[in-house]
């Protein structure tokens, strides 16, 4: 495997100013520090809940369960504007929109929302708009009786809330220079989705470090990948070529391989026979000019980049044509909520629905393989027989998320407003 250049100051890890020491998983096993992270970070940061084109007509709406910040919120589309609502009836507190089960997500489209309890109806704007029996009340304005606004914002497609009184900084100015140079990707031409959710019993960050370093690739994935390509990376390592860090996101970007250039005997028999794999289909769309901020270090041929967007949200965007979307939602202190989705171009040919689908199927084998560990990793670290863990170089950016974290919440003690 080819090894690539270093930074001038010899490592990825001293680049970027970080420690080199062990570092401590206590923020991954301390329930107190789980409260603490509830009220730093997810009540304050920007967080992504889905993307516009699940709002396709006025009256569109789905719902996202944010446990972490002890919240529902009801995303929808008022004419050309997304809001964004805490889904709770401002009569008696009732979860205003769900269906048979109330901690679970819906979505549909309606003219307005209305109470299971007592019948209250709010428009698509959260305007107040019908009170059973209002002569009953005393004084009632139903002008400041509408749904509790959430902050809202759209950046290329994707749906952002934050559930601060006042967030600290725009959409724009949190995402910063790093997630902007990914303006003007096609991400809307993507919208055959394949989804994959699962609950963790894993602290949130554990599962976000897995997709962070590929040094565990060639020992965890040996069995998904073929002999003669394996054996040369579980013995040499695979090492990622550039890391980068903008404030409190993080990116990794690697190098390729086309597997539909190598011998037969170096691929699957299935890869060959639908021409995809977990790369992706092989035969990319066509998808015009790219944006600057992909592929920063220039590889050749390129692989992915790995975009993680702090707190809980990753972009991967591979060479290929198309995308996937990790989210992790905290409901405790060691379990969360994982959701994938892989985005790609809408297929013109039976041929081509094929090759999607076994990227998916694909991917959901290396995505199984990689949360087995977790459950394991979990108990162990919540033994405490073991406090401290060396890092790699390769690992730089899993430390640095910690590091962030642990910020946030020092900062919040502090009263402290968080900037990028």
């Amino acid at each position: 495997m080819a090894r690539w250049p270093k930074p001038t100051e010899g490592s990825w890890t001293e680049h970027f100013g970080l420690s080199t020491e062990p570092i401590s998983y206590e923020d991954s096993i301390s329930p107190s520090f789980y409260e603490l992270e509830r009220e730093a970070i997810f009540k304050r940061a920007w967080l992504n809940v889905g993307r516009d084109d699940q709002l396709p007509r006025n009256g569109s709406y789905f719902t996202k369960e944010i446990t972490a910040a002890r919240t529902s919120v009801i995303l929808v589309r008022d004419g050309s504007e997304v809001r964004a609502f805490h889904n709770v009836c401002r009569h008696r507190g009732n979860k205003l929109v769900w269906d048979d089960y109330p901690g679970e997500e819906t979505h549909g489209v309606c003219r307005q929302f209305v109470c299971k309890y007592h019948g209250w109806r709010y428009g698509t704007d959260g305007q107040l708009n019908f009170v059973q029996q209002e002569d009953q009340f005393f004084n009632l304005d139903k002008s400041q009786c509408g749904l509790l606004p959430v902050h809202c914002d759209v950046w290329e497609g994707f749906v952002f809330v934050n559930l601060a009184e006042q967030p600290a900084q725009s959409l724009r100015e949190f995402l910063g220079p790093m997630m902007t140079g990914l303006d003007g990707y096609p991400f809307g031409l993507m919208t055959e989705r394949f989804t994959y959710r699962a609950e963790i019993r894993s602290n949130w960050k554990l599962y976000m470090d897995a997709f962070q370093e590929f040094y565990h690739a060639p020992v965890l994935h040996q069995k998904q990948t073929p002999p003669d390509w394996s054996g040369p990376a579980l013995k040499n390592g695979f090492e990622a070529p550039h890391y980068q860090i903008d404030g409190p996101h993080r990116l990794v970007s690697t190098a390729g391989i086309r597997l539909y250039e190598l011998p037969e005997n170096m691929r699957k028999p299935i890869e060959g026979l639908t021409r995809s794999g977990n790369f992706g289909p092989w035969d990319p769309p066509e998808l015009g000019e790219m944006p600057p901020g992909l592929n920063p270090a220039g590889c050749d041929p390129w692989g992915l980049d790995s975009f993680q967007m702090f707190p809980n949200f990753t972009i991967l965007i591979w060479s290929l044509g198309w995308y996937l979307t990790y989210h992790y939602w905290p409901t405790s202190y060691n379990t969360h909520i994982f959701e994938s989705t892989l985005y790609f171009v809408p297929p013109k040919t039976a041929r081509e629905r094929l090759a999607l689908e076994m990227a998916a199927t694909t991917f959901k084998e290396y995505g199984l393989q990689d949360a087995n560990t977790l459950e394991a990793t979990q108990t162990m670290l919540e033994s405490r027989a073991v406090t401290t863990f060396p890092l790699c170089d390769q690992e730089v950016l899993c430390r640095h998320l910690h590091k962030v974290t642990g910020e946030w919440v020092d900062d919040y003690r502090r009263g402290i407003e968080v900037s990028a």
